[in-house]
């Protein structure tokens, strides 16, 4: 059938299972027709405060029903969501807003939003503001999504994928009726846009208002969760439970995970655990410039790949001077979308780093004789220890197989005789009152754990204990500003 404007989905959805649940979080709960409601009153609210085909409207709300709301009204009029973290300190998300320039912005207190229009949580458009449909105008951008990359300084990836949508296309192994918990942040890319297109093609979605590893299984049992995203920091706290297997799970059709290196030994586990036929990674960057997959019964033979590129992209992994390297030789890996450079976005406050029209986000991979692609670090987060080559992820993944590590960041510091020593910084949560015995002797069994399993240069040389949580609930890690805090020490 021909694509539906993404601001009339709702109503797509709506008026052909009319009972049919959109999104429960917490207590609430709305069917598909009156979230379209409570969108359509959004929608000519946001269009009195001036937002029009093609503006960017920040959202700055935590994750809730009002959420998806904001965003659905956001499509009606063809204009583009802007997820920013509620949580961002105002200098953060100041920088933020001037880079987006955004017509309106959600969640924001007014006079807060650097002197342009905003309404705050909870805004209720008021009693006259008709409920009446907001026929949805196709627009040129899904989705504006925020990211400070390996150098911390914010930018925005504008999608150029216009607002609509085919609802009888499946999108990433979703199917109608499935029920997709959806325990990340909003303001990240993975769970805004597979949430989003679980609405899209008929799906309930069970939103979690922050992520617990216990309460997601609960969930997961009771909802009868048929489809999941996690990133493997999620993923080590499930596996973690001492309880784990006494939750139902079976309901489960397919986790998928992206965002993070997954370590071989803890996807192994649930391959186990719950089947390899119920697994698939992905790996690709917000831009959308290319990516690969990877199922579980393909990762049984092709252990810690990231799989095969998809959706007709081409890859290349370059060298410095930009040259193909051998296969098995890591080098940086670049993507050239199905639809040819440049076609899947735009940057606003960066550039990217191109080679011949090909481009890269700075991860390091390699191929294998099957053409799975293999990846190792981003280049910016490479340590050079005594001339060797030290891949934080891979050092990453062997402490968290340590007992009690709940999560760590490696990175190089320096080292008057190597150069640079590994150092890492770990989350253990019983260990946190600081008894130097303790913490000693945690490091010594920490540093044997690890020796076992990767090459002694690699073994951190110092360990250090986090006093606070070190990856947020999208596994994400920015190790440049954790260098920097200890480096200006």
């Amino acid at each position: 059938m021909a694509k539906v404007p993404m601001g009339d989905l709702l109503a797509w959805w709506g008026d052909r299972d009319p009972e049919r649940v959109a999104v429960v979080c917490g207590d609430e709960t709305v069917t598909y027709p009156e979230l379209d409601r409570w969108a359509n009153r959004l929608a000519h609210a946001y269009r009195e405060r001036g937002v029009g085909v093609g503006d960017l409207v920040g959202i700055a709300l935590p994750n809730s029903i009002e959420f998806y709301a904001a965003a659905f009204a956001t499509w009606k009029l063809g204009a583009t969501p802007q997820p920013l973290s509620h949580r961002l300190p105002e200098p953060e998300r100041a920088a933020l807003i001037d880079l987006g320039e955004p017509a309106l912005v959600v969640g924001v207190e007014p006079g807060a939003a650097r002197g342009r229009p905003s309404v705050p949580a909870g805004f209720d458009p008021g009693p006259d503001t008709p409920a009446m449909p907001v026929p949805a105008v196709v627009g040129p951008s899904f989705k504006a999504m925020a990211s400070g990359g390996s150098t911390g300084r914010p930018k925005l990836i504008v999608a150029s994928v216009p607002t609509e949508f085919d609802p009888e296309v499946p999108a990433v192994q979703m199917e109608p009726g499935d029920v997709q918990l959806v325990p990340g942040p909003l303001y990240h890319n993975g769970p805004f846009s597979f949430s989003m297109f679980g609405l899209f093609v008929g799906s309930t979605l069970v939103v979690m208002p922050r992520f617990d590893a216990a309460e997601a299984l609960r969930l997961v049992g009771q909802h009868r969760v048929t489809w999941v995203f996690l990133v493997p920091t999620m993923m080590h706290r499930i596996w973690n439970l001492p309880d784990r297997e006494t939750y139902d799970v079976s309901s489960i059709r397919q986790v998928f995970s992206t965002g993070a290196p997954w370590p071989v030994w803890l996807k192994d586990g649930w391959i186990e655990w719950l089947g390899p036929g119920r697994i698939r990674e992905g790996y690709g960057g917000t831009e959308s410039q290319g990516g690969t997959s990877i199922t579980g019964t393909e990762s049984l033979t092709h252990p810690g790949s990231v799989g095969l590129p998809q959706g007709g992209c081409g890859m290349r992994i370059l060298d410095e001077h930009g040259q193909d390297v051998p296969t098995g030789e890591v080098g940086e890996v670049y993507f050239m979308p199905a639809t040819g450079p440049g076609t899947t976005y735009r940057y606003l406050g960066a550039e990217a780093k191109a080679h011949d029209g090909w481009e890269t986000i700075g991860d390091l991979g390699y191929v294998d004789d099957d053409g799975y692609l293999y990846l190792v670090d981003r280049r910016t987060d490479m340590i050079v220890t005594g001339g060797a080559n030290v891949f934080p992820a891979e050092v990453e993944g062997a402490i968290e197989s340590f007992p009690d590590v709940r999560s760590c960041a490696v990175i190089g510091l320096p080292d008057d005789d190597l150069g640079q020593r590994v150092h890492a910084i770990v989350d253990v949560p019983g260990l946190q009152l600081r008894d130097p015995a303790a913490e000693s002797a945690f490091a010594e069994a920490l540093r044997a754990h690890v020796r076992a399993q990767i090459a002694p240069y690699k073994v951190p040389r110092t360990v250090e204990l986090a006093t606070e949580p070190l990856r947020d609930d999208a596994g994400k890690v920015r190790r440049s500003a954790l260098r920097d805090e200890r480096v200006s020490q």
